[in-house]
């Protein structure tokens, strides 16, 4: 395949990934953390849209040796990335995903009986050489993990203790909310489950890895208890910048058109903004192709040379249009702020979630992978 290199200033839209914020924000979080904790990087999504490759160099240089994933794909740009540590999977795995990623040595998770015996099998075969992590509901997300607060939920348990053993490495859980009261009861109730796993097993608490943290439990108020916090958004500044935290993506396009349009006219599909007076439009190089969502429509800004200019009509594939009446000083090429950190794109976080009715990790996320990423 003939790859061409595009000519500089080519790109339409592109998001600037700012690769010493993510090892300053790292810095700051293994700062946070207890001396008798680890702690592990979450990478999933692509690193949130930041690209794997470029941010495991980044955890390496810190010392981080836990890498938390969730399906084969990253798995393997982990390892390519040159990362020698231990993987975990934070989710359950179907049985295809646990025999490819065998070469991977990635740690799975286990809340089911089926898990547990295709484990040991792999294991008495020598294929699987890992550990595995107990995963517990904790009355909470009811999504893959086990709830042992039922009778049924505790003969499963015991079927699968009794099937690995020892070979259970780790007993974790993911809290559903960090308001102080329910992450005070999750913690608790954690706790109390894994004394019951504990009671119910061989298992040593000395020996077992007991990890319930996230990046929100990490700044919470209350001190949870964990052997280890498993920490992505943080990685990325999208909490506590009162912290030092920063974000780490930019999101950007350019003007590719700009024309003067008269009172009364339409903007966009369905006419569904119309001009009040004559104005000065810019069609720029984003839509929802880029992640620029359509449930922007008539009620986001994007920011143009030192003025904030609101985005009109509905948002095409390819395309916004912008009001830029009277600011000065615009041509077509020139670069359009979405989301940016600095006094010319002045975006807070809160404000761009409003904006596009999401959170950071998503829009990061779908912005990554959508747009062209260049590395700072």
């Amino acid at each position: 395949m003939i790859r061409i290199k595009m000519p500089e200033g080519s790109t339409t839209s592109w998001c600037t990934i700012h690769r010493d914020r993510i090892s300053q924000n790292l810095e700051i979080a293994l700062g946070l953390i207890p001396e008798d904790r680890r702690f592990c990087a979450v990478l999933k999504a692509d690193a949130y849209g930041h690209g794997i490759a470029q941010v495991v160099p980044l955890i390496q240089e810190q010392g981080v040796d836990m890498v938390g994933i969730t399906s084969n794909a990253e798995a393997l740009a982990v390892r390519d990335a040159g990362f020698l540590g231990t993987l975990i999977r934070l989710r359950s795995a179907t049985p295809q995903e646990i025999t490819g990623a065998l070469e991977l040595h990635v740690e799975e998770q286990v809340a089911s009986v089926p898990t547990a015996l295709q484990l040991r099998a792999l294991m008495e075969a020598g294929q699987y050489l890992g550990g595995v992590h107990l995963a517990l509901n904790v009355a909470g997300m009811s999504r893959d993990a086990l709830e042992i607060s039922t009778a049924r939920g505790q003969t499963t348990c015991r079927k699968i203790l009794e099937t690995l053993g020892k070979d259970i490495c780790g007993v974790c859980s993911h809290f559903p909310s960090n308001e102080p009261t329910q992450l005070r009861q999750s913690a608790d109730l954690f706790q109390q489950q894994v004394s019951w796993v504990l009671k119910n097993s061989d298992l040593k608490r000395t020996d077992t890895l007991v990890h319930a943290g996230s990046s929100l439990t990490l700044i919470a108020d209350e001190d949870v208890a964990t052997d280890m916090y498993r920490c992505g958004a943080i990685l990325y500044g999208i909490l506590r910048p009162d912290l030092g935290f920063r974000s780490t993506m930019d999101l950007e396009a350019r003007i590719i058109s700009l024309q003067d349009y008269p009172q009364g006219g339409s903007v966009g599909y369905d006419r569904a903004f119309r001009l009040e007076k004559e104005c000065r439009l810019a069609c720029i190089s984003i839509g929802y192709e880029n992640g620029f969502r359509r449930t922007a429509h008539n009620s986001s800004v994007v920011a143009i040379k030192n003025s904030l200019a609101p985005v009109l009509g509905k948002v095409s594939m390819n395309a916004i249009v912008a009001d830029v009446t009277g600011i000065e000083g615009i041509s077509v090429g020139d670069t359009v702020g979405v989301f940016a950190e600095g006094e010319l794109t002045p975006f807070p976080q809160d404000a761009t979630e409003t904006q596009f009715r999401s959170i950071m990790a998503d829009l990061y996320t779908d912005w990554g992978q959508r747009n062209q990423r260049v590395y700072r």
